[in-house]
C-alpha cells in the first residue's frame, strides 16, 4: 500500500500508510445543482450515476503524492478537491487534492475513470479540528498549464461541496472512518473557455483566516507510443 508523510503547521508529520480510498463524486452542496450536471454530462455521454451523491472507491496504490503523472493519451485532466485522511488515532486531517481522470474511459463508467488515474495529494495537511469552525470560507483553485502558460480553471470554496463532517458520517456508519482511509472530496465547477487537457496541474487549498495555503502541483506527461 501506499504511504504518506503530512507536515502539519506545528512542524510535526504524520505518516499514514493507505488501507481505502474513496472518491466522492456528485457531492455539491446544492443537489438541485448536482442534478442539473447530471443531465448535462448525460448529453456528452457520461453514464448518470444511480444515487447522489456517489462514492467510487479506488485502488490504494493510486493515493500518491508525485509531481508526474503519466497519461495515456491527451483526454485526462485534474479536479480540484479537498481530502480528509485518517491517520494513526483516529486523527482527521484536511489536504489539498487533485483527482487526475480518464475523460474518454468516463463515458464507459465513471468508476473505471476514476481507477485508471492517480489521486493526487499535497504533502502538507491541517488538522480538521483546528479549521472546522470557518471550513465554508476555505478556498479552493486550480489553475491548467499549456506550454508554460497558466490559466485559472476552478474557483471556489468549500460551501459549494458537502462538508469533510458529512462525509465522515458516511464512512463512520460504513464502518470505514479508521486509520488508513483517505476520502477525496468531488470537485466544484470548472471554467467551461479553459482547456482541462493541459500539460501541468496545479491545486491551492487556502485558508483566508490565517493566509496559509496548502498546494501541490504536477506534469502531465504522455506515455510512450505502445507496440502492437
Amino acid at each position: 500500500m501506499a504511504v504518506l508523510t503530512f507536515e502539519l503547521p506545528d512542524g510535526t508529520t504524520r505518516d499514514v500508510d493507505v488501507r481505502l480510498v474513496l472518491n466522492a463524486g456528485y457531492a455539491g452542496r446544492s443537489q438541485d445543482d448536482v442534478a442539473a450536471h447530471v443531465a448535462e454530462l448525460a448529453e456528452l455521454g457520461v453514464p448518470a450515476p444511480s444515487v447522489t451523491p456517489a462514492l467510487y472507491p479506488v485502488s490504494p496504490y493510486l493515493a500518491q503524492q508525485t509531481s508526474v503523472v503519466a497519461a495515456q493519451h491527451g483526454r485526462t485532466s485534474g479536479e480540484a478537491e479537498w481530502a480528509l485522511v485518517v491517520a494513526d488515532g483516529g486523527e482527521l486531517l484536511l489536504t489539498a487534492a487533485c483527482d487526475h481522470t480518464d475523460r474518454e474511459l468516463e463515458v464507459h463508467g465513471v468508476a473505471w475513470s476514476k481507477n485508471a488515474g492517480p489521486d493526487v495529494l499535497a504533502r502538507r495537511a491541517w488538522r480538521l479540528a483546528d479549521v472546522a469552525e470557518r471550513l465554508d470560507a476555505l478556498t479552493l483553485r486550480a489553475w491548467v498549464g499549456h506550454g508554460g502558460t497558466e490559466t485559472l480553471i476552478q474557483d471556489g470554496t468549500l460551501a459549494e461541496l458537502l462538508t469533510p463532517a458529512y462525509w465522515a458520517g458516511v464512512l463512520r456508519e460504513r464502518g470505514e472512518l479508521v486509520p488508513g482511509t483517505v476520502l477525496i472530496s468531488g470537485t466544484i465547477p470548472m471554467a467551461a473557455e479553459v482547456d482541462q487537457f493541459a500539460d501541468a496541474w496545479r491545486v491551492e487549498l487556502g485558508d483566508p483566516a490565517t493566509g496559509d495555503v496548502i498546494a501541490l502541483a504536477y506534469d502531465v506527461v504522455p506515455m510512450p507510443a505502445p507496440i502492437g
